[in-house]
């Protein structure tokens, strides 16, 4: 079966081909009652822009790529669906494109990536958003790009990003620890090459700051964003002779690993160890028993991400100024069954 094609849109709506181009594209020229007969020829075929076609016929470019280096797979998933998401409701096709945040050629890499496939631009997630050497390179190459960073607040250093406050969340859970009686608390890092790590670190240092707790350093370990990290490091954790009565992963996989090594030393979760993670991926709902975390809404960040890289392509394309400031997200706090009061010790309210 032929698929409906730009001819056939132009045909039902009673246009040119210029114009429904020119709505396809989001251009401002077009007259809204024309805009509305050309959507509602584009709705009733079922009409999809071939991105590669676009391309080829014009001199703009209508893909995006996605650029990373994680170990998390359901990190990267939610990130491509969120992507994913707003290049289709846009007409951008998107091209994935994994890579070493560690080669001293990545910057190389992303120019001739986007010169080669022809991207119009890059979604940069962790940790190569937080590079700003390779930042500094792509701005000085033209390449328009939009970060996912870890940060407090917008960072206001002239480059376009959308921002996770990871250290208010990682506060919130220590807090919570904190509030259920818990003192000797555990904390396992992420990948030190990630910024969210020493902003989830620093939230957990604040908190027992600010409630006069003492920072023992035997119970924060380094390790990375797994599971494999998580179980080591709890097994170190829960050796000690004054152990934790708590423990917090920088992320679910370490939490989950957490678990696994509670479970396999014969300790009781939460009555003898509470457990707590962040992101609120799918191992914080499927362990036993669920994990307490950060909601961190990673679909939706990385939708919003792709969502302002294209409104900025847009944009330039008529030839209107970029989208001032940048966008925040703050992961919030989820109660499961993993943590529970100190034994002996009523929670505080």
């Amino acid at each position: 079966m032929r698929s409906n094609t730009i001819k056939d849109v132009a045909e039902q709506a009673g246009v040119s081909l210029k114009t429904v181009s020119r709505v396809i594209n989001n251009e401002p020229s077009v007259h809204a009652r024309t805009r509305e007969k050309v959507q509602r020829a584009i709705d009733a075929l079922g009409y999809r822009p071939d991105p590669s076609a676009r391309s080829l016929r014009s001199t703009r470019a209508y893909a995006v790529g996605l650029v990373y280096d994680n170990p998390n797979p359901h990190y990267i998933i939610s990130m491509q669906s969120g992507v994913l998401a707003a290049c289709r409701a846009n007409g951008y096709g998107l091209q994935i494109h994994p890579c070493d945040s560690t080669s001293p050629r990545l910057a190389e890499e992303l120019v001739a990536l986007a010169a080669h496939a022809r991207l119009a631009g890059l979604v940069l997630a962790p940790p190569m958003s937080e590079q700003p050497e390779l930042i500094r390179t792509l701005a000085a190459a033209k390449i328009p790009f939009m970060r996912v960073i870890s940060a407090r607040q917008d960072p206001q250093d002239g480059y376009p990003c959308v921002y996770v406050d990871d250290r208010d969340a990682a506060y919130a859970i220590t807090e919570h620890l904190i509030q259920l009686g818990h003192t000797r608390i555990g904390f396992l890092w992420g990948g030190r090459d990630h910024r969210s790590s020493p902003e989830r670190y620093q939230g957990y240092e604040d908190a027992l700051k600010d409630y006069g707790i003492a920072l023992d350093r035997k119970l924060i370990l380094p390790g990375d964003y797994s599971f494999d990290d998580g179980f080591r490091g709890a097994r170190k954790l829960l050796a000690l002779k004054d152990r934790p009565t708590a423990i917090f992963g920088s992320n679910d996989e370490i939490a989950a690993g957490v678990l696994a090594a509670a479970h396999s030393g014969g300790i009781s979760v939460p009555w003898e160890l509470s457990i707590a993670g962040f992101e609120d991926s799918p191992f914080s709902k499927q362990s036993w028993p669920a994990l307490t975390t950060a909601r961190q809404a990673t679909e939706e960040i990385a939708h919003h991400a792709a969502q302002r890289l294209i409104s900025n392509l847009q944009r330039a394309a008529n030839g209107e100024p970029q989208e001032e400031g940048n966008e925040g997200f703050s992961p919030e706090l989820v109660v499961r069954g993993s943590t529970a009061p100190l034994r002996g010790t009523p929670a505080k309210r």
